[in-house]
């Protein structure tokens, strides 16, 4: 990828963009006008050019990212003409693929869901369908998973949906350490430490279950197994599964 191009730039085309820089990525990164403030301090500080329009930044980038929210994407494909084969890539979560190639007639589109962690080059960056350039364009921006289906991609929606709702439960967590009398700062260190923790062991090893990792943890006269018997009879887990058929419903719902 040599240029860049951002149609919407927002709290999370932000993150992408530093997390490029922060990669080493030293192409050009043109930006839409809109939003101009956020834009004119993106430019200042992360070495991008504010372009007088949409089109324009169409134009003169290999690659565009369409940072808009679904309901703005009507207005924005009313702006602009995409080149034959341009890729297009759309962060636009619930819209398809053929919804895409209907407003922007010609363009190679892909669908990319990421997390705001892509300006620390540590996000999970979903990409359907496959597609070389957009992988090897996105990769440094952390861990890629791609996915052949939009079936696929609206469930990996789902999954990324999971990342903002971790914050709450590790927030509830770190409070009741702290009504407990522990110091925030340090309850906040142990409660994301020990997730770091799980995580860092069940990365090495993927031949093992998630549960069977937790089952060896907590065995029978444990004082983890004793904290995970009243979770078995309190199940956090069936309203996490309720919490995930309503997004999964509504992209569904969104992409007819």
């Amino acid at each position: 990828m040599q240029s860049l191009g951002i149609l919407g730039v927002g709290e999370l085309t932000e993150k992408v963009v530093i997390g490029l820089r922060r990669s080493g990525f030293d192409g050009a990164i043109m930006l839409s006008p809109r939003n101009a403030e956020r834009a004119e301090a993106l430019a200042a500080g992360q070495r991008c050019v504010v372009l007088e329009s949409n089109q324009a930044v169409v134009d003169q980038a290999d690659l565009v990212i369409v940072g808009v929210r679904p309901e703005s994407l009507a207005q924005l494909a009313g702006e602009v003409k995409v080149r034959p084969g341009q890729r297009l890539v759309s962060l636009a979560a619930g819209v398809g693929l053929e919804q895409l190639q209907t407003a922007f007639p010609g363009a190679q589109c892909v669908r990319v869901m990421l997390s705001y962690a892509a300006q620390y080059n540590q996000s999970t960056i979903v990409v359907c369908p496959p597609d070389p350039l957009t992988e090897q364009s996105l990769g440094p921006l952390g861990t890629l998973v791609v996915l052949e289906d939009e079936a696929a991609f609206e469930l990996a929606t789902v999954a990324a949906c999971m990342n903002g709702w971790f914050y709450f439960l590790l927030h509830d967590l770190q409070q009741w350490l702290t009504d407990k009398g522990l110091p925030a700062a340090e309850a906040r260190a142990l409660v994301l430490g020990n997730l770091q923790d799980c995580v860092a062991s069940a990365q090495q090893q993927p031949e093992y279950t998630l549960k069977a990792l937790g089952q060896a943890i907590a065995t029978p006269g444990t004082f983890t197994a004793d904290g995970l018997a009243v979770l078995n009879h309190q199940p956090v887990g069936a309203s996490w599964g309720a919490a995930c058929e309503v997004v999964l419903d509504a992209l569904l719902n969104r992409s007819r």
